[in-house]
């Protein structure tokens, strides 16, 4: 079953580098990185909070870009996500390289490893990784960008999907007279419009095909693709050709559309992924907010509803949020499993937010480790130091 990442617990670095010193430039790749951006961000992709989603665009070291792919998949516990446009290297040993901004042809140490990504991720936490792979290994004129077939297995990465685009042609890969480079505008276009008669969440491997297919159909060259532990059923978004409209009552008398997979509160780890999977149900019932009022028999208002589903707090009673559930049409077991999920994230909350009870030392007794390290020893017993938890 095809999923969408629980976006508080999910982490983008977006990496592009569009002009060079020594090769030739790129500008289409700018715009790759803010396209795609706006695309994770948005609401019917990962709905992925601003803070979440990392730009690097013409990274000068690759130090500063390392920094950033460690921080996200040290962060991230659901799904990292990295993406590189830009030129390629490959040395003699036929390691892949990203060329960064003073990338020279024949000298690969100006560009950064693969392999240190590879271990970042494989060193970090998030259950899923996903590497797309928009890069070339030559620079030719007009910004052409080449690859062997191999590119896939020599980036692979034990538990992700690898997405790469593998050129052979200068004009099939990044033509000069288009905004984005061919494979990642393919990808865009596939966002924004959606895969007739294609599944409900664009998971990446419908996503693989259908990008084979449409890029085969311009005469550009085929991408790639790797799935390593069932990466290709997470989805990068919403199948917009699909979509139920509001516009259309759903039936005669009102019922939500049936046939449609629900979205799973299985993956929820955080609140934000809770509002936003909760929202995910209303688009799949093809449901307006006075739709889903009328099936709730008066419980809940339009406006209530409007409030649900852009709370940033979870609601400390379930009433309401069980009536939503089941005005969209979500079958009661399920309702149950959301149930569940709400009672687990409200007790890690009241966890998080319970103060820190530090006894007092008694006299004549030795303070604690504890307690010196709060503060709360007299100047008798040392100056007290500063204690900070690492971040989760």
């Amino acid at each position: 079953m095809s999923v969408l990442p629980d976006p508080g617990a999910t982490r983008a670095v977006l990496i592009g580098t569009s002009h060079y010193d020594h090769l030739e430039s790129l500008p289409a790749v700018s715009n790759n990185l803010t396209a795609l951006a706006e695309a994770l961000t948005g609401p019917t992709s990962w709905t992925l909070p601003q803070e979440h989603c990392t730009i690097l665009s013409n990274p000068t070291t690759a130090e500063m870009t390392m920094a950033a792919v460690r921080a996200a998949a040290e962060q991230a516990r659901d799904t990292v996500l990295i993406y590189f446009a830009g030129h390629g290297l490959v040395d003699p040993e036929g390691d892949l390289y990203l060329a960064m901004p003073q990338s020279k042809q024949q000298h690969v140490e100006t560009g950064l490893p693969y392999r240190w990504i590879r271990q970042a991720l494989l060193n970090g936490r998030a259950d899923r990784c996903v590497v797309v792979l928009d890069c070339c290994y030559s620079g030719l004129a007009l910004g052409a960008m080449g690859g062997p077939s191999d590119l896939a297995d020599q980036a692979a990465v034990e538990g992700t999907f690898l997405l790469a685009a593998a050129a052979e042609t200068r004009q099939a890969l990044a033509p000069p007279d288009e905004t984005f480079t061919a494979f990642t505008g393919e990808l865009l276009d596939t966002l924004q419009t959606g895969i007739p008669n294609g599944p409900e969440l664009i998971d990446f491997g419908a996503l693989y095909r259908h990008l084979r297919i449409r890029l085969a159909a311009k005469g550009r060259p085929d991408p790639q693709a790797r799935d390593r532990n069932t990466g290709a059923r997470l989805a990068l978004g919403r199948n917009l050709a699909c979509l139920p409209t509001t516009a259309t009552t759903p039936s005669a008398n009102g019922e939500p559309a049936t046939g449609r997979s629900w979205p799973s509160p299985s993956g929820i780890r955080t609140v934000r992924g809770f509002f936003k999977s909760l929202a995910d149900v209303r688009v799949t019932s093809g449901l307006t907010h006075q739709m889903v009022s009328q099936r709730s028999g008066g419980r809940i208002s339009p406006g209530t509803v409007s409030r649900l589903l852009n709370r940033e707090s979870l609601p400390k009673t379930w009433p309401t949020t069980a009536a939503y559930l089941s005005a969209c049409g979500v079958p009661d077991q399920q309702v149950a499993e959301w149930h569940t999920v709400w009672m687990r994230l409200l007790t890690d909350a009241t966890t998080d937010a319970a103060p820190l009870t530090v006894p007092q030392p008694r006299q004549n007794q030795k303070p604690t480790t504890l307690q010196r390290l709060t503060g709360r020893v007299s100047r008798r017993n040392g100056r007290s130091r500063d204690h900070r938890s690492g971040s989760s």
